[in-house]
C-alpha cells in the first residue's frame, strides 16, 4: 500500500525531511551561513530555528573550511551534523576537509570512527548568478572514495533521499539544483525513505535509453514526449545517486533499447556523462547499435548574459536532435 501524500515543492520536501529527522534524533544539528534567522538563502531551512533552538540550528560566519572542519569533528565524536553550503562552487573552499578528512577518516581508523555528515549545497546554472555561483561540480566528489553523492530530481526523492543520507554513517554530498526548489510533485507523508544507490525509471521505452541527473530529468521527459510523436519510444532513468551508482538498472535498460544518451549539467569533459558512458560501454558493448552519446554543460565558465547562459545548459531541443540523429 502506498503512503498518503500531498503536493508540494522540492523546497517543502527538504524542509519537511529536516524537521522530521531532527525531531527523530537529538544528535542531529544543522549549521551554515544564514540558515537560522534568515531560513537559508533559498529558504529551505525556514522554521528550524523556532522548532529546535540555537543549540541545534547554528548560523555561522562566512568560513566554509571552518564550518565543514567543525562538522567533521562533531561527526567523529558522535553528532550527526547537516551543513548547508550556499552554492556548490563554495564547497571548493572546504575541499581539504571533505577530500582529505571526511572521506578518509573511517578508512584510516580502520572503522573506529565514522563520519555521519551531510553537506547540502545548491548547484546548477540558469539563475543569472554568473560563473562563481552556477557550477555543477558533482563529478569532483564522485571521484573521491569515501564520499557519497546524491542528486534528487523530484519532491518525493528529495525527501526520501535526504532522510537516507542523514541516517548514513558516511559523508554524503547532497546536491540540490537551485532552479528546482519550486518544482512541484507528490511528497509522501511520514517516515518515507529512498535507498541510496537505486535508480528510478521515470518512463519506460524500447528504442533509446536516456540517463539524466537532477534537473536534466525534465528536459529529458519533455524530449521523450516530442520523440513519441515520431514513433521513437524513450526510456528515461534518473540514477538519483551517482556514488553509489545503480549500474545494474542502467545497463539492463541499454540491453533492451540498444541505444543510450547520458545527460548531466556538469561540464561535459571528464565528467559524469563520461563515467556512465564508460561503464555502459564495458557492460553492454555487444548490445549497442551505435556509440553512446553524451550531453553535458558547455566547457566554459557559466556566462552572466542570459542569452549565453541558456546556450550552455542541455535542453529538450538538443536532446531531441541527438536522439533523432541516433535513430536516423
Amino acid at each position: 500500500m502506498s503512503m498518503p501524500e500531498r503536493i508540494g515543492t522540492i523546497r517543502d520536501a527538504i524542509n519537511e525531511a529536516l524537521h522530521e529527522e531532527m525531531a527523530r534524533d537529538e544528535r542531529i544539528f544543522v549549521m551554515g551561513e544564514d540558515i537560522g534567522v534568515a531560513g537559508g538563502v533559498f529558504k529551505v531551512t525556514a522554521g528550524l530555528l523556532d522548532a529546535f533552538g540555537e543549540e541545534r540550528v547554528r548560523d555561522t560566519p562566512i568560513a566554509e573550511a571552518g564550518i565543514v572542519g567543525l562538522a567533521v569533528g562533531a561527526a567523529m565524536t558522535g553528532m550527526r551534523p547537516i551543513v548547508e553550503i550556499m552554492f556548490s562552487d563554495f564547497t571548493t573552499l572546504a575541499s581539504d576537509q571533505l577530500v582529505n578528512q571526511a572521506a578518509k577518516l573511517r578508512y584510516m581508523t580502520a572503522g573506529q570512527t565514522t563520519i555521519p555528515l551531510v553537506i547540502r549545497t545548491a548547484m546548477g546554472a540558469g539563475r543569472r548568478a554568473a560563473a562563481q555561483h552556477s557550477q555543477s561540480l558533482q563529478a569532483w566528489y564522485c571521484h573521491i572514495p569515501g564520499l557519497k553523492v546524491v542528486m534528487p530530481s523530484t519532491p518525493a526523492d528529495a525527501k526520501g533521499l535526504l532522510k537516507s543520507a542523514v541516517r548514513d554513517d558516511n559523508p554524503v554530498i547532497f546536491m540540490e539544483d537551485k532552479m528546482m526548489y519550486t518544482q512541484k510533485g507528490p511528497i509522501p507523508n511520514g517516515d518515507y525513505t529512498v535507498p541510496l544507490g537505486k535508480a528510478r525509471i521515470h518512463r519506460e521505452g524500447r528504442d533509446v535509453t536516456i540517463i539524466c541527473t537532477s534537473s536534466m530529468l525534465y528536459p529529458a521527459l519533455e524530449a521523450a514526449e516530442i520523440l513519441a510523436i515520431d514513433g521513437i519510444s524513450v526510456e528515461v532513468i534518473d540514477p538519483r545517486s551517482l556514488s553509489p551508482l545503480d549500474e545494474e538498472t542502467l545497463v539492463n535498460s541499454v540491453l533492451k533499447t540498444n541505444h543510450a544518451l547520458v545527460v548531466d549539467e556538469g561540464y561535459q569533459s571528464f565528467g559524469v556523462t563520461a563515467e556512465i558512458a564508460a561503464r555502459l560501454q564495458e557492460k553492454a558493448f555487444d548490445y549497442l547499435d551505435e556509440p553512446i552519446r553524451r550531453l553535458g554543460a558547455a566547457d566554459v565558465p557559466v556566462p552572466f548574459a542570459p542569452s549565453l547562459e541558456d546556450l550552455t545548459i542541455p535542453s529538450a531541443d538538443r536532446i531531441v536532435e541527438i536522439v533523432r540523429e541516433m535513430r536516423a
